[in-house]
């Protein structure tokens, strides 16, 4: 594993926001959702494209908060531009948890 200093992980934007929408997206190469994002008044909406299909389905996945990374570069994924990246743990088979708060706050929180 390599090692980064306290200044690198500083300039990672890692935010809580609450998902408001969740739609399945067919033009992925694997199983995805398209995710729509509050991450509060100061940052607004983002979307994201994540493969969490296998422990999640689209409806449950509204209101729920989640962690994500916010200043990494767009990323085209088929016809769908994704601007920021859900953090969860990964297990076998891709088989993904995802990250969150155990108590709700407020969307825009930077975890540090």
């Amino acid at each position: 594993m390599a090692e980064i200093n306290w200044e690198d992980f500083e300039k990672v934007e890692i935010r809580v926001g609450t998902i408001v929408k969740a739609e399945n997206f067919p033009e992925a190469k694997h199983p995805a959702y398209k995710l729509t994002i509050d991450f509060g008044k100061e940052i607004g909406q983002r979307k994201s494209s994540a493969q969490i299909t296998r422990r999640y389905t689209s409806e449950e996945l509204a209101g729920r908060q989640i962690v994500a990374v916010l200043n990494f570069p767009e990323k085209q994924i088929a016809n769908f531009m994704s601007q920021c990246l859900v953090l969860g743990a990964v297990g076998d088979n891709n088989d993904v948890v995802l990250l969150s708060t155990d108590q709700r706050v407020e969307n825009g929180l930077r975890i540090g």
